[in-house]
């Protein structure tokens, strides 16, 4: 199977409209949960998450990549320097800068339930870290989930631990027992 994987243009509004379907990929999120804080979200429409996240792509702002079998798009990662996600890190407890470092985020994957187990988040991730070097950035984040055993797919939309260090991202802090900070230095 041969995934194609591009940054989310203008251009391909309607590719990522057609992936996240009606419920905004999760829930209405429309990638807008790391963008606003969490007080805010929970007062949100799919409809508002929906406006501004196409207002984010229409700025040409590219908050991430799209994987692409045979021209259909089948995977989302979200990636962007990590002031894109400033209101929700920045109030986190658990998530908030171990750093004034300049960092890209990682925040989360999306792929279509029939493409799932294929290696899709793989190829995104390998990716959004090529990207992320295009783009000038020296250190990615990611604050993945570490679990014991087997989970819901929905749990583990920022991936895990174990993913990430498949890709030699290290942990740097922990204020949660569940939930690290890890990075990749880009050489």
């Amino acid at each position: 199977m041969k995934v194609e994987i591009h940054p989310l243009t203008p251009e391909r509004w309607h590719d990522v409209v057609h992936l996240f379907g009606k419920n905004g990929a999760c829930d209405g999120c429309w990638c807008m949960y790391w963008r606003v804080r969490n007080k805010d979200f929970k007062k949100r429409s799919n409809a508002v998450n929906r406006a501004d996240f196409k207002n984010i792509v229409q700025e040409e702002r590219e908050p991430g990549l799209l994987a692409y079998v045979e021209d259909q798009p089948v995977g989302w990662c979200s990636i962007a320097p990590r002031e894109e996600f400033s209101k929700r890190i920045n109030h986190s407890h658990v998530f908030k800068p171990v750093d004034d470092k300049p960092v890209w985020s990682i925040l989360c994957f999306y792929v279509h339930k029939d493409f799932r187990n294929r290696g899709i988040t793989r190829q995104l991730l390998s990716e959004a870290i090529e990207f992320a070097k295009t783009q000038g950035a020296k250190t990615l984040e990611a604050f993945p989930k570490d679990f014991a055993g087997r989970t819901s797919d929905a749990a583990i939309y920022m991936g895990t631990i174990d993913f990430y260090q498949e890709f030699n991202f290290v942990e740097v802090h922990r204020r949660h027992p569940k939930r690290p900070i890890m990075r990749y230095e880009i050489t």
